[in-house]
């Protein structure tokens, strides 16, 4: 399998840093160096690898309370970040969406729900249609639930990051270079101070430039995986295709 394993990629690092693996200035800032990179990758490209649906006995709306709450921190050492779709799950009591239905609810705001299905009274429960989210581990649902509803959250996570315990991550084995590139942005602009990059503006410049360069690429990959490709398709734009005008 391509890529870097935790060991290979501190050991690369440690040589274009010109530094001892040992050091102790290097040893301190590497869990900095890693969540640098890794958050700034995340956040840049939209995987389609860190895709995820939560469901089970955790993931429930309850009789009268409009608020869904969950855990956005999962047993995996990954966290929830962006939600893009909740699915309400009937029958009643099903709680796994491939055994039952999915409804899917309709995004809508706080203002909305507030004006509208503001009321928890008996009289006006139903069956959840809109959710909103409140904050980043609660949503809230309109109308207020009359029976107990587990649902299906999908959304997007944050995978738990590199380490001597979790030797191998997606980046580390599929995105490698620009991995490598964006650690050592943090590294030079470190040995450099960030106040002082003047005294040495090629080193950091030169890897922001391959950051991007790698990126460009990294993210045109990513559109062929979901289908944004070139004409909503899964293939890249080709030069000789392009009609001339």
């Amino acid at each position: 399998m391509p890529g870097l394993s935790y060991s290979q990629y501190i050991t690369q690092i440690a040589q274009m840093a010109v530094v001892q693996e040992t050091d102790p200035n290097f040893v301190s800032i590497t869990p900095s160096m890693i969540s640098y990179a890794e958050l700034r990758i995340y956040r840049d490209l939209d995987f389609l690898e860190v895709s995820t649906a939560l469901h089970g006995d955790s993931y429930k709306i309850v009789a009268g309370n409009r608020n869904l709450s969950f855990n956005k921190n999962l047993p995996d050492g990954s966290s929830f970040v962006v939600s893009e779709q909740i699915n309400l799950i009937t029958p009643i009591g099903q709680n796994d969406p491939d055994q039952g239905v999915r409804t899917a609810l309709l995004p809508t705001t706080k203002e909305f729900l507030d004006a509208v299905y503001g009321s928890s009274l008996p009289a006006n429960r139903a069956q959840p249609v809109y959710y909103a989210p409140f904050n980043d581990s609660v949503f809230i649902v309109g109308p207020v639930p009359e029976v107990d509803y587990y649902v299906e959250i999908v959304g997007t996570v944050r995978p738990a990051p590199i380490s001597q315990s979790n030797t191998v991550t997606f980046i580390s084995q599929y995105f490698p270079d620009l991995f490598i590139m964006a650690s050592m942005i943090y590294v030079s602009a470190y040995q450099r101070n960030f106040g002082k990059q003047s005294d040495d503006p090629q080193m950091a410049q030169s890897y922001e430039s391959q950051y991007q360069t790698i990126l460009k690429s990294s993210a045109t990959e990513e559109a062929r995986k979901k289908y944004e490709a070139s004409a909503w398709s899964s293939q890249a734009a080709a030069v000789s295709a392009t009609p001339t005008r």
